[in-house]
């Protein structure tokens, strides 16, 4: 498959996810908080991990679709961004000691995404 139709269809089909996770997110939001404490509400706040799973779904069917040259970079690219992901939470688990603000797990998230995307910035920039 070329490469650029195959980046048209991953995106559609990513942002069609994430528009799925964001829709269910604020309803699971507006609707589960306020509900009693229990299993329903529990499941309630879990449903926004539907548009995560389908988001997941496209990724794998990208690297599906990508060549073994694409699928090494990327697998390398994210073995970095995990790396500086592990030092970064690791630094900020000792400040957690020193009196910081305990942080939420969504930041592991963030940090690993920005710090793949910033890997992949600077290899780009670097292999020019």
């Amino acid at each position: 498959m070329h490469e650029k139709r195959a980046a048209k269809i991953y995106m559609r089909e990513l942002i069609a996810s994430i528009a799925l996770y964001t829709i269910i997110l604020m309803a699971a939001i507006r609707f589960g908080r306020p509900m009693e404490p229990g299993v329903l509400r529990t499941v309630v706040l879990l449903t926004p991990m539907i548009g995560f799973a389908a988001a997941l779904w496209a990724i794998v069917r990208q690297i599906q679709r990508a060549d073994e040259y694409i699928r090494m970079r990327l697998l390398e690219n994210v073995a970095l961004g995990a790396a500086i992901t592990a030092g970064l939470t690791f630094t900020y688990g000792f400040l957690e000691t020193a009196g910081y603000p305990k942080l939420s797990m969504f930041t592991v998230w963030c940090v690993l995404c920005l710090s793949v995307a910033a890997v992949q910035l600077i290899r780009k920039v670097l292999d020019r």
